[in-house]
C-alpha cells in the first residue's frame, strides 16, 4: 500500500519532477557535450534551445498572474520543452527558424514575386509594377519590351540609370518631360 501512494504522488507531481530534468539538466549536459565537439550543428541546436528557454522564462515572468489561472500550463510547458529538447523532433531549430529568426534577423519577409507598394504624396501607389503599368498604358507593350531588352543589354547595372532614363525620354519623343517614372536598374534599385 505504501508503494501505491508513492506512485500517486509521483503521478500527481510528474511535471514538477520531470520539468527540471527536461528543461535544465539534459540541455545542460548536451550543451557541454556540444561545446566539446567540432560540429557546429549541435552548437546551433543548443544555443537555439537556450534562446527559446529564455523566451519561455520571460513569458512566464511577464504573465505570471495569468498563468496561475491555467491549471494545464505546467503540463503544456513540459510537453513543449520535450519537443524542443529531444533530438528526434528537433523542435528548437524549427521554432527558431520559423518564428524567432524572422523577427530579429529578417526584418522584412523577402518574396521575389511581390513588390511592396509605396504610396506617393497623393496616396497613389508608387512602385515598379505601377510604373510599368503606366508606361505600358502610355507607350504600349512593344515599347515596354524594347525598353526591357535594352536594360538587359547594359553591362554596368549601377551606372546605367541616366542612360535608361535618356532612352525612355528619347522613345517618348515629343511627350512632355515633366512626368517621371521609376525605372529600376539591373539590381532592382532606383
Amino acid at each position: 500500500m505504501g508503494s501505491g501512494s508513492f506512485l500517486k504522488v509521483v503521478a500527481k507531481n510528474f511535471d514538477v519532477l520531470a520539468g527540471p530534468v527536461v528543461t535544465l539538466a539534459y540541455p545542460l549536459y548536451a550543451s557541454v557535450k556540444a561545446i566539446e565537439t567540432k560540429s557546429p550543428v549541435d552548437d546551433q541546436q543548443w544555443l537555439t534551445y537556450w534562446v527559446l528557454y529564455s523566451f519561455i522564462t520571460l513569458f512566464e515572468m511577464t504573465f505570471a498572474k495569468v498563468i496561475e489561472w491555467l491549471p494545464f500550463w505546467s503540463y503544456a510547458k513540459l510537453i513543449f520543452n520535450c519537443w524542443l529538447v529531444l533530438p528526434y523532433f528537433n523542435g528548437a531549430a524549427y521554432v527558431y527558424e520559423h518564428f524567432v529568426r524572422p523577427l530579429f534577423v529578417n526584418q522584412q519577409t523577402v518574396n521575389i514575386w511581390h513588390f511592396p507598394k509605396k504610396m506617393n504624396f497623393f496616396g497613389k501607389p508608387d512602385d515598379v509594377l505601377s510604373a510599368a503599368e503606366r508606361y505600358i498604358g502610355e507607350n504600349g507593350p512593344e515599347a515596354f519590351e524594347k525598353l526591357m531588352s535594352k536594360s538587359e543589354r547594359v553591362s554596368k547595372p549601377r551606372n546605367n540609370r541616366r542612360s535608361i532614363l535618356e532612352e525612355v525620354e528619347a522613345e517618348r519623343g515629343s511627350k512632355s518631360g515633366s512626368e517621371n517614372y521609376t525605372i529600376f536598374d539591373g539590381d532592382h534599385r532606383y
